[in-house]
């Protein structure tokens, strides 16, 4: 069975961007199909589950350019590379740049779809993380100035009472500054607000200027 998503194959010869739509497609996939990357640029929607068949070589906009310009705009779309002259080097900074695989023409079917269900399936677990991410952020922009100078000063290690010599505040007011946080945090444990933190890069250095409520 397929994985879910979108294939985008982007290839100038119009012979083989059919024949490799109509292969991918008796597989079950979702397939697209432009004859350049600059009309795949104009039509890609960032956030979609999707991969990229793709020519390397190609007039105006090459495979490895487009890859370029996809990384420097953010947008990590998984890449299955096609070439009927590729060469060692050129694979390898393919694959440095995020590539998932490098494959030559004439195409082995087999190699082609496990290729691109792994394409997708790094995919979705890519647009997952993201999703957790947001949520995590979103649940932070919740907090308070305080709650978060108390969520910084805690994932750091340090004990109520320290934080509370540190705010310059009781005891008894840290951990119902440090009950809403976790409540807002929706964690249950210092553990998962240590990871929670980690993943939105909350540091020590978050504690730097404090301010006394």
């Amino acid at each position: 069975m397929s994985s879910p998503g979108i294939v985008y194959v982007v290839d100038d010869e119009p012979r083989m961007r059919k024949a490799l739509s109509r292969l991918l497609r008796a597989e079950a996939f979702d397939v697209r199909s432009f004859p350049s990357g600059s009309e795949f640029l104009a039509a890609y929607e960032p956030g979609e589950i999707a991969c990229l068949v793709l020519d390397v070589t190609m007039p105006e906009l090459s495979g490895l350019e487009l890859q370029r310009r996809l990384t420097n705009a953010g947008l990590l779309v998984p890449i299955v590379f096609l070439t009927g002259d590729g060469d060692i080097p050129m694979s390898v900074r393919a694959i440095k740049s995020g590539a998932v695989d490098f494959l030559t023409k004439p195409v082995n079917d087999a190699d082609l779809f496990r290729s691109v269900r792994a394409a997708l399936q790094f995919a979705a677990a890519s647009s997952a993380e993201h999703s957790a991410h947001a949520t995590l952020a979103a649940r932070h922009l919740t907090l308070t100035p305080r709650e978060c100078e108390v969520m910084a000063l805690v994932v750091a290690g340090k004990l109520n009472k320290q934080i509370a010599a540190d705010l310059g505040t009781g005891e008894q007011t840290i951990k119902i500054h440090r009950g809403r946080v976790m409540r807002k945090m929706g964690v249950e444990s210092l553990a998962d607000l240590v990871r929670a933190a980690e993943q939105l890069s909350v540091r020590k250095s978050h504690a730097g200027s404090l301010t006394k409520v």
